[in-house]
């Protein structure tokens, strides 16, 4: 029996799905937005390892940014694993926005991450 899943899960899966058809071996820029805070991570998926992660968690982050919930703190972290990224000698990714859409944060997040050097 199939499992039921919920909105948000079903909008993940079908952007991941739609992610790993035309990623043609690229790394994933895997973004998590939470109330407070917001993730990255490059993603290498054929080894199931993380090549690079960035977050308003971080201390070098926590020092620039006064709140982790605004987009000035999300495009704070695209530049810093756009950094990270180049750094793991990875330049081009697949952006995988999860079940959030590309407006606000996320966005911030995705077009400094352009600026900083990343092509997706």
């Amino acid at each position: 029996m199939p499992i039921s899943l919920k909105g948000a899960d079903r909008r993940k899966a079908r952007v991941r799905k739609a992610l790993k058809a035309n990623a043609n071996g690229r790394p994933r820029l895997s973004v998590h937005r939470s109330d407070k805070n917001i993730y990255a991570q490059i993603i290498d998926d054929a080894s199931g390892r993380t090549l690079a992660a960035a977050s308003t968690v971080d201390k070098d982050v926590k020092a620039k940014v006064k709140n982790g919930s605004t987009a000035e703190a999300a495009a704070t972290v695209g530049k810093l694993i756009a950094e990270r990224g180049l750094a793991a000698k990875v330049s081009t990714v697949v952006f995988d926005r999860g079940a959030y859409l590309y407006h606000g944060r996320v966005k911030a997040l995705g077009d400094a991450a352009r600026e900083g050097g990343l092509q997706f």
